[in-house]
C-alpha cells in the first residue's frame, strides 16, 4: 500500500489534531502552497517524519539550498523517530518551536529552533534558523 494512502487515516505528525491528508498531506502530496509560514513549518515538520527529503529541498529559500544535502536531511530524517511538534509562537515570518524526536539510540531529543521564511512567487520558504 502506497504511503500516502496509510496516511489518510492517521492523524497529522505535526500535532494539529487534524488528519494527515486533510492537514500536512495538502502539501506533501498534492502540491498545494502552505499559505503562512506557520503551515510551511508544520509540513516541514511531516517531511521530516515521512521522510520526504525532496519537499525539505523544494522548500527552502533557493540561496539556501547550497547548504543542505539530500542524503544528509534523509539521513536525519530516518536516522530518528519523530515524536511531536510544540509551537512555542509565531508571526508572519518567524515561527519558533520544539521537535521531540527518539534519537537512533531510542533516547529522548529535542530540538529547539527559531525559524525565519520569506515570502516569493506566491510561495513560503523556509530561510534560516537559529538553535540551542
Amino acid at each position: 500500500m502506497e504511503k500516502s494512502r496509510l496516511m489518510e487515516s492517521k492523524k497529522c505528525f505535526c500535532d494539529t489534531g487534524l488528519l494527515f491528508d486533510e492537514c500536512c498531506g495538502l502539501y506533501l502530496d498534492k502540491n498545494q502552497q502552505a499559505p503562512t509560514a506557520l503551515a510551511l513549518m508544520r509540513s516541514r515538520y511531516s517531511a521530516y517524519a515521512t521522510h520526504n527529503a525532496d519537499y525539505l529541498l523544494e522548500t527552502t529559500y533557493v540561496s539556501e539550498r547550497p547548504y543542505y544535502s539530500k542524503a544528509e536531511i534523509l539521513n536525519w530524517a530516518t536516522a530518528n523517530e519523530w515524536q511531536k511538534l510544540e509551537i512555542i509562537s509565531f508571526a508572519e515570518t518567524t515561527v519558533e518551536f520544539k521537535a521531540y524526536f527518539l534519537d537512533n539510540e531510542r533516547k529522548p531529543q529535542t530540538h529547539y529552533e527559531f525559524s525565519t521564511f520569506k515570502f516569493e512567487n506566491n510561495s513560503w520558504f523556509y530561510f534560516d534558523g537559529k538553535f540551542e
